[in-house]
């Protein structure tokens, strides 16, 4: 989903004039539908001249959020999915992959979550590094702060051990830069339309056969989601809770893993908890909690919450 001016290219019926009625009813996106009172948008629709084109457009939109929702599957459909689509990435780190029983589930919607400079983005520059070396496909990498570092990822390529010559290493390194796709957005709805036509692109990928995107990463999502979040209102909520699930359905449907990173705040008796409130908490399937001794390489990961594992496993390795 997102804006409604990034499905004006898919579906010409939301054109401007739609788009323009629905702006002068505060309706910016698919989102703003949802929580907006419909009975009452046709009312207005049906006071314009062009009252069916308007209303063609409403439909047009309902039709796009019912396609969002998943059909009833069985037990043993769910099984065969899993044993024959889900598998897991290795993430390049020794330390996490065997926490995590190989590595980042596919299908599935990772949280990392951490304290400032616990190394969130440099477990996603890692993770981004070791999945395009090893797999064939592309990452694609949110990023959200200016935190993208592409000397980061040479850094983590050049450690590869040294009886690989040079050469090698050069190409395996252009390789590596040329998976990895970074897109940077500063707002919600600017990520809402990356991961919209993101979700285009793999449709298309699928048809032509091309090589799939196997990962991807958004560092952090909770820097896009808090400002939203301000005031009695359930606009902001209702943003966040559509852009989960747009995340863990893009997993699901195209046999990629995605990451996301999210902040700590001070929670009752000022213990640090991880930010975006109950609503988010029940969205991720997975949720990792990560720390780094102070001044140090050394970093802790434990498992707060995960479909096929105990919470409280626990790794300690260097990044």
């Amino acid at each position: 989903m997102g804006s409604l001016k990034s499905l004006e290219c898919e579906y010409p019926i939301i054109d401007s004039d739609f788009q323009n009625f629905c702006a002068s009813h505060g309706i910016f996106s698919v989102e703003d539908i949802l929580i907006h009172d419909l009975y009452m948008l046709v009312a207005f629709a049906e006071q314009q001249s062009t009252s069916e084109r308007l209303k063609q457009g409403i439909t047009q939109i309902l039709s796009i959020i019912d396609g969002q929702h998943q059909p009833w599957l069985n037990g043993m459909e769910l099984l065969e999915d899993a044993q024959q689509n889900k598998q897991v990435l290795s993430t390049g780190c020794e330390g996490i992959d065997m926490l995590l029983h190989g590595g980042l589930c596919v299908g599935h919607l990772t949280e990392l979550v951490g304290p400032s400079s616990a190394g969130k983005t440099q477990i996603c520059l890692k993770v981004a590094s070791g999945v395009a070396t090893r797999y064939m496909g592309g990452v694609v990498f949110i990023d959200t702060g200016n935190s993208f570092s592409p000397l980061r990822i040479a850094h983590f390529i050049n450690q590869i051990p040294d009886t690989i010559f040079k050469e090698v290493k050069q190409n395996i390194l252009e390789k590596v830069m040329s998976q990895i796709l970074c897109h940077s957005v500063f707002d919600i709805f600017a990520m809402l339309d990356v991961v919209h036509q993101l979700e285009y692109s793999l449709r298309s990928q699928v048809q032509t056969g091309a090589d799939q995107v196997r990962l991807l990463i958004v560092d952090s999502i909770s820097s896009l989601i808090t400002p939203i979040l301000g005031g009695s209102g359930s606009h902001g909520r209702a943003l966040m809770i559509s852009a989960g699930f747009l995340l863990k359905k893009l997993a699901h449907e195209h046999n990629l893993a995605v990451v996301v990173t999210n902040h700590m705040v001070g929670g009752e008796g000022g213990i640090l908890k991880p930010a975006l409130g109950e609503s988010w908490k029940s969205i991720p399937h997975v949720r990792l909690l990560l720390s780094r001794d102070p001044g140090s390489s050394i970093c802790h990961m434990s498992i707060l919450k995960h479909s096929y594992m105990a919470s409280g496993r626990a790794a300690r390795f260097m990044i």
